[in-house]
């Protein structure tokens, strides 16, 4: 589990095709690595991936073909930067909401329009994602924990701060970009219950 706050930005080092899955290196920017361990979950742009491999500041991870089709990762090349979140312990503060790394879908930036020193961005998502999407509520892109404040049919709106653009990748973002989206938990089981 994560929080949806973004610990470092880090980059792709190296990337490597295995038949159709693939081995990344990221370097881990500013990102601590001295308590990971082989096996330990980081969140890489919002995708929960193993640890198997750390050589100082650098990590490596094994991508699935599976994984690589459904998110944003199968399209990163060597220099991108990602955000970057260790998993969540239990004694951690839980700052932004309850993020699972799994991503339900991949988005687009419709629109990014200044408000004052932050910005207000508009996001289509899959319509099948809409329904999960509230006013206020809590929603999670590229790993980042953000609020609502607009909900529709095919997309929802944020604001971002401006600690948020500098923190995060979302500084190096444009309209056009793709994003990963999960949606939050809460949303998805509440669904399921009244199935």
């Amino acid at each position: 589990m994560f929080t949806g706050i973004i610990q470092a930005v880090g980059h792709i080092a190296s990337r490597e095709a295995r038949g159709g899955d693939a081995r990344l290196v990221i370097d881990a920017g500013a990102l601590d690595l001295a308590d990971v361990a082989l096996g330990d979950s980081i969140a890489v742009a919002g995708v929960c991936l193993t640890v198997v491999a750390i050589d100082g500041a650098h990590w490596t991870a094994d991508i699935s073909a599976e994984t690589l089709a459904r998110t944003t990762l199968g399209a990163l090349r060597v220099g991108d930067g990602v955000n970057l979140e260790k998993a969540l312990r239990l004694a951690d503060r839980l700052g932004g909401h309850l993020v699972s790394g799994h991503v339900d879908g991949v988005g687009t930036v419709a629109r990014i329009d200044d408000d004052g020193a932050s910005q207000r961005w508009t996001f289509r998502l899959p319509r099948e994602l809409a329904r999960y999407v509230a006013v206020k509520g809590s929603i999670c892109v590229d790993g980042t924990s953000l609020t609502v404040n607009e909900a529709g049919d095919d997309g929802f709106g944020v604001t971002l701060i401006p600690h948020t653009l500098a923190a995060t990748t979302f500084g190096a973002r444009r309209a056009g970009d793709t994003v990963n989206i999960e949606v939050d938990l809460v949303a998805r089981y509440l669904e399921r219950l009244h199935a």
